[in-house]
């Protein structure tokens, strides 16, 4: 018997002569069986190991990857107005508020009609004919001429903001004004001046007559 248990064990019992089979009972450590691959046994201990290492090389700079945090998506903020489109706009605002008021200088007749050059004529008409639909209106009566500037370019300036279209004016028929009708020429000389009117237009019977404009204004830009 070998030191660790290992028998020689005669061929003869199995039936075959001249040969033996060598049989390992050793389950201690430090069996030279063991360290010298006798029989296979160290070889297969050692592809496990040999595996793991080539994997460990590999793997070798390989980092995990870390899960992105959720986040909520909001939408995007309004893109900024241009600062010098604003200025420019406060610049006509300021010039129509200190511009005297001269009613001798615009006709205050029963009709008022205004298109902006360089634009069609069918404008005015489909205006006139009240073809466009009336968003919004503005009463200016029992206002005084500063209050009614005021409130007429502050009406103008929000509804280009909502993105209307056409909208009224009632400045009135100035029965009781001595002498022209003030509001109707204040109404008259500030649309006319202010970039963002296309055409306006004495309303419809229906909709005020001579005392009321509709005006139809310029799409905002974008």
């Amino acid at each position: 018997m070998h030191a660790c248990g290992l028998e020689l064990i005669e061929s003869a019992r199995n039936g075959s002569a001249g040969i033996t089979r060598k049989k390992c009972y050793c389950t201690g450590f430090g069996c030279d069986r063991k360290r010298t691959g006798a029989g296979g046994l160290d070889e297969d201990r050692k592809k496990p190991a040999e595996e793991e290492s080539l994997f460990q090389r590999e793997m070798e700079g390989v980092r995990r990857l870390r899960h992105a945090r959720r986040t909520r998506s909001r939408p995007p903020p309004p893109p900024p107005e241009p600062a010098q489109r604003q200025r420019d706009e406060r610049a006509v605002v300021s010039e129509l508020l200190q511009t005297p008021d001269d009613p001798a200088a615009y006709e205050t007749g029963e009709e008022l009609l205004f298109l902006r050059p360089g634009f069609q004529r069918r404008y005015l008409e489909r205006l006139r004919r009240g073809r466009y639909s009336i968003r919004d209106s503005l009463d200016l009566h029992h206002m005084n001429e500063a209050a009614a500037s005021a409130s007429l370019l502050e009406f103008i300036d929000h509804a280009l903001q909502r993105g209307i279209g056409c909208v009224r004016v009632v400045h009135g028929k100035g029965l009781r004004s001595a002498g022209k009708p003030k509001l109707k020429a204040l109404t008259q000389r500030l649309l006319s001046r202010h970039p963002a009117v296309v055409a306006f237009a004495s309303c419809r019977p229906s909709h005020g007559g001579t005392g009321a404009v509709s005006v139809l204004l310029r799409r905002p830009r974008r």
